[in-house]
């Protein structure tokens, strides 16, 4: 008991220490942000681009997909171009050209050696000084830069517009025509666009060679490359790693953790019998089979567009679904079903727990139920009516697609979403109240699932802490409180807890044993991945210090999963214990699944990225994907499917279950899962590193092949 009142302790130390970290870097993120001018002006003082328009602009590249079409500062999808890299690449060639014309009379390409070095070096001297004005929020560009910009500008307007001369771009990019309807909102679009690039090339005030976003994108043109800070802390962070491995190891191989208890001669779980509230959750289950079969269908919609831009299979199909829809959904859904999967275990085991069912508990159950039906269907209905009729920033912010990843729905849905998982955690708490107050080895596990439960609930508020008018780099910041911390961490915490409960419940592992494990594994989690969201944001307008906190941290996200496929052979080895054990085969293999998928997922593949000098080159590229969906569906979706089963197998009588299908089903799943990262996306971003190191992110905007190469 000691022992555990100690872990608890080094729990909580940890838990405040590493969010005040994270809320004072928030603050540096804020202050070192970069600045939106009041005005860009050229030479003469005529106005390019007024704050307002850079603001404007930023709203409606949201509205119109965002980062489900193309991405700014490595943040977005993969078919479209990062619209930052891109913007620069165009205009350092367009201003290259200009220069040329104006003191050689030739293009640049006409030019001899000693020409085109001279006209190079003045191109990256004009990219990189930065001549923003503080004191008057001004920010000044010589003439043939201003041409440059307007050049880009026209282009742009037209690309984003229906000028027929772009159409082959559009639908290399998969975008619809026209992709912004307001004339005024395509004005502005190319003002946030350029601010985006201007960040990425320009030096920080006081600097030389560190633009806002730590010199990303890699542009050989202006002299983007990795920083002195990016590479020392990347070495710093394999090292860290190679060390925290090794005392991980240390100090499993040095503990003496009991072995597994005997397994009870009958299935401790075979009389229980489902309450009124338990067996009402079976409609979650089936909702969650449904939403997981339609984000298959959106990825395989998602996935073809890449092939054919507007079409599928020659069928006009981005009249109806374009790519920007159906990418949302797909994403959306990949959250949504996971999250329904791990809400209604929590509902369908408290109960179970506590062997009390609350007064009305299953009409709060069924209301929870009905009111996330609402809001998936109508999150999913209003951004789609909004993206095919266009209806506006302010439709896309409040109900619409907000065109942020994983956070799309419109801001009113959030608003119900924050309301209904905290009335889930009312549902949770009233129902595992008697569990908690009992005195017993399960309490700690009792309890952890509460807390995780709590922080679920909470956190999700960070959803609601940037507005439409908020800067991009915050926006970036406490979009991946979510992501990183509600996805990654805390339903983490949850469902291990939960997995234990289950073990313990079915006699497989002893409650003291447990108890400790858990806590543990959340310190150890925790520690690393608190501050290991700061991985995220290395080039997203953030001062440098990000990039050093991030890569320390990240590295000991990955720590414990080095060795965490040793749980899942131990898992493996428990359904081996009995003979009844072999009833809870499926869910068992699916947690096994759960610890190779994230030994490999998120462990090899996240590792492959998360390192400044790895991020640098490869961000917004397959390499992302690949470790996206290794992660995401292999992990968290095959806890979700395993609880599914666990559930589902427990609200039905055991005579009606049949296992053939669900076998086929987990082989054909993991197969399947191994097959798109193993054969396609990983090769893919392989190839696509390649050219981002030797060439530079910003080239693929000329040629379809080079479109491909993200």
């Amino acid at each position: 008991m000691k022992a555990s009142r100690r872990l608890w302790r080094a729990l909580a130390v940890i838990f405040l220490l590493s969010f005040a970290v994270l809320g004072w870097i928030g603050r540096e993120i804020y202050l070192a942000a970069p600045p939106i001018p009041a005005r860009v002006v050229d030479a003469d003082g005529q106005t390019l681009f007024s704050g307002e328009q850079i603001q404007r602009g930023q709203e409606a590249w949201l509205a119109a997909g965002g980062q489900q079409l193309g991405s700014v500062w490595g943040h977005g999808s993969y078919i479209a171009p990062d619209w930052s890299a891109d913007w620069l690449h165009r205009e350092a060639l367009a201003l290259r050209d200009e220069l040329a014309l104006q003191q050689f009379r030739q293009r640049f390409a006409e030019l001899d050696a000693d020409g085109q070095a001279m006209i190079a070096a003045q191109l990256k001297a004009e990219l990189r000084r930065n001549r923003y004005d503080a004191a008057s929020g001004t920010l000044t560009v010589s003439a043939e830069r201003a041409r440059a910009i307007a050049a880009q500008s026209a282009h742009y307007r037209g690309l984003f517009g229906d000028d027929p001369a772009l159409a082959k771009l559009r639908e290399q990019y998969a975008m619809t025509a026209p992709a912004i309807a307001d004339p005024a909102d395509r004005a502005a679009l190319p003002a946030f666009f350029f601010w985006s690039a201007w960040a990425a090339a320009t030096d920080r005030p006081g600097e030389s060679g560190l633009s806002y976003t730590s010199n990303w994108p890699h542009e050989p043109l202006v002299d983007n490359r990795p920083t002195t800070g990016n590479g020392v802390w990347s070495i710093a962070s394999v090292i860290l790693l190679i060390a925290g491995i090794a005392a991980m190891v240390w100090f499993h191989m040095a503990g003496h953790e009991e072995a597994d208890p005997a397994a009870p001669k009958r299935d401790p779980l075979f009389d229980l019998v489902a309450t009124p509230s338990m067996r009402a959750t079976r409609k979650y289950f089936y909702v969650v089979i449904a939403l997981l079969l339609v984000q298959i269908g959106m990825g395989v919609v998602s996935a073809h567009y890449a092939v054919e831009g507007q079409s599928f299979f020659g069928l006009p199909l981005a009249e109806l679904l374009p790519f920007v829809v159906s990418r949302t959904i797909h994403t959306q859904l990949g959250v949504l079903w996971i999250a329904t999967a791990w809400l209604a275990t929590g509902l369908y085991i408290a109960p179970a727990l506590s062997g009390r069912e609350p007064p009305l508990q299953k009409l709060g159950v069924d209301l929870l139920f009905y009111a996330l039906l609402l809001i998936v269907a109508g999150s999913i209905a209003c951004g789609w009516i909004g993206s095919l009729q266009q209806l506006g920033t302010t439709f896309s912010f409040w109900l619409g697609n907000q065109g942020l990843e994983y956070t799309s729905m419109g801001r009113v849905w959030q608003y119900l979403l924050f309301v209904g998982l905290l009335f889930w955690l009312l549902l949770m708490g009233r129902a595992l109240w008697p569990a908690l107050k009992r005195p017993g080895e399960s309490r700690g596990l009792i309890a952890m699932v509460f807390l995780s439960a709590a922080c679920i609930g909470g956190f999700y508020a960070s959803s609601l802490m940037w507005g439409r008018h908020s800067h991009y780099s915050m926006i970036e910041y406490w979009r991946w409180w979510l992501v990183h911390l509600w996805v990654e961490g805390f339903f983490e915490v949850f469902a291990t807890a939960v997995i234990a409960l289950i073990f313990t419940r079915l006699g497989l592992i002893r409650a003291a044993t447990a108890n400790s494990a858990i806590v543990l594994e959340t310190i150890v989690f925790l520690f690393g991945g608190i501050l290991g969201t700061l991985h995220h944001l290395y080039f997203t307008g953030t001062p440098t210090s990000v990039i050093a906190v991030g890569a320390m941290f990240s590295a000991l996200e990955v720590v414990p999963l080095a060795l965490i496929g040793l749980e899942g052979y131990r898992t493996y080895r428990r359904s081996k214990a009995a003979p009844w054990v072999a009833g809870y085969r499926w869910p068992i293999l699916c947690f096994v699944a759960v610890g190779f998928w994230n030994s490999v997922g998120a462990g090899l593949l996240g590792f492959a990225i998360n390192p400044p000098i790895a991020l640098y080159y490869v961000q917004g590229l397959n390499m992302t994907a690949a470790h996206g969906h290794a992660a995401l569906f292999g992990v968290y979706g095959m806890l979700g499917i395993g609880l599914l089963l666990f559930c589902l197998r427990g609200l039905s009588p055991r005579a009606q279950w049949h296992d053939g299908l669900v076998g086929k089903a987990f082989w054909l799943l993991n197969g399947g899962l191994a097959m798109m990262v193993f054969m396609s996306l990983l090769p893919a971003g392989i190839y696509q590193a390649w050219a981002s190191v030797s060439e530079g992110c910003g080239t693929r905007v000329r040629p379809r092949s080079s479109t491909r190469r993200r």
